[in-house]
């Protein structure tokens, strides 16, 4: 950042300590936390980069459940001491992961419930949600077809699941039809090796940088995120002292040019943005790549999401139907949020209690990792 910057932040810092703003925005909750200077380098660009639209036009519930309480105050304490017992989240250094990746924990306990007798239906696009009585009795399937239920555990699209329902007040339709999404694009490339270089004193195999994952802040490139998989486990590569497999993030809308591109121009756009920010050398080959899109991979935090609590009032009014999840409960919720809403919605189901408890999950100012 050089001298003059790095006092021009540190002034600004304090500044925002001694004079909040009233956090009616993801702007004043990111000015608030790290002062302008810092929002301006580092969230600013990067945050519309995800969501398309600036952060003053976000809501800080945003910041309050991905941030929590990290502040820059907090940021340097970790760096002075970073062994004390309660540690931000977003500063971790260590995750328990699955050699296999994440998805092989989903596939382990698929085969658990199936040993156990468990029918799971996959591709299975649900069309229509039958109720008779006040409760959900039947869930129907794009092939006609229909399954009836004593309860239904929804991690869809709020957006798709109220579509889903007959006699769906107006309001609650226009809302539910209305909630922002931001859809998202991973491309895998598998290259020799990277141009960064590691500085850091830890040590790594086949000296790789050490990250697990590196934010772009740039605005002449539209990557928003680099995944290094070597680091996340040695597993994830054929070989990791011959290769080096990166994932690329990108953030963008349902048809629009990032969409729409064929798989071979977009993993050819991504390496060359590699390039141009020097992860990659100039004359780095790829030896293979995979894209894969998903749609409404974050429920965004504007538009009609301000009244939101009107759909949730809603839906909370079928006794045997639990939203559970990131879509379930359009919150940016992680992994680990998720399982315990799913816990939670069980224990709701058996105890025949209220569903606060799965509502509450992620809006407390910790996380769940333990």
């Amino acid at each position: 950042m050089g001298l003059a910057r790095t006092v021009k932040a540190g002034c600004s810092y304090l500044y925002s300590t001694f004079f909040k703003r009233p956090e009616k925005t993801l702007e004043d909750f990111y000015i608030n936390r790290f002062g302008r200077v810092l929002y301006s380098m580092f969230f600013e660009d990067y945050t519309r980069k995800i969501w398309g639209v600036h952060p003053s036009e976000i809501s800080p519930e945003w910041g309050a459940q991905r941030v929590k309480e990290l502040s820059l105050g907090k940021a340097l304490l970790n760096v002075f001491i970073p062994q004390r017992e309660q540690r931000e989240t977003s500063l971790i250094e260590e995750f328990i992961y699955p050699k296999h990746g994440p998805g092989q924990f989903w596939e382990t306990l698929a085969a658990l419930l199936r040993s156990e007798g468990v029918e799971i239906c996959l591709n299975a696009c649900v069309t229509g949600i039958r109720t008779d009585g006040g409760n959900i009795s039947a869930v129907e399937l794009a092939d006609g077809s229909q399954l009836p239920c004593d309860a239904v555990f929804s991690s869809m699209p709020v957006k798709d699941l109220v579509a889903a329902f007959e006699n769906v007040p107006d309001e609650v339709a226009h809302i539910a039809s209305s909630l922002p999404y931001r859809d998202f694009i991973t491309v895998g490339l598998l290259v020799d090796k990277l141009a960064i270089k590691n500085t850091t004193r830890l040590k790594t195999i086949h000296d790789i940088v050490p990250d697990t994952w590196i934010y772009v802040q740039e605005q002449d490139v539209r990557i928003g995120r680099i995944q290094i998989f070597n680091n996340w486990s040695p597993y994830m590569v054929d070989d990791i002292t011959k290769h080096v497999w990166i994932g690329l993030e990108y953030f963008c809308s349902e048809g629009d040019e990032l969409w729409t591109m064929s798989d071979t121009a977009f993993a050819d756009m991504a390496a060359d943005e590699l390039r141009k920010i020097g992860v990659l050398a100039e004359n780095e080959p790829v030896h293979s790549s995979v894209r894969i899109k998903v749609k409404k991979a974050y429920p965004a935090y504007f538009g009609s999401y301000a009244e939101f609590g009107k759909v949730r009032e809603w839906l909370d009014r079928f006794p045997n139907l639990y939203c559970i999840g990131r879509n379930g409960q359009h919150r940016y919720n992680n992994m680990d949020h998720s399982m315990m809403c799913g816990i939670e919605a069980v224990r709701a189901l058996l105890d025949e209690t209220d569903k606060a408890s799965i509502w509450n999950v992620n809006i407390e100012s910790g996380y769940h990792e333990a």
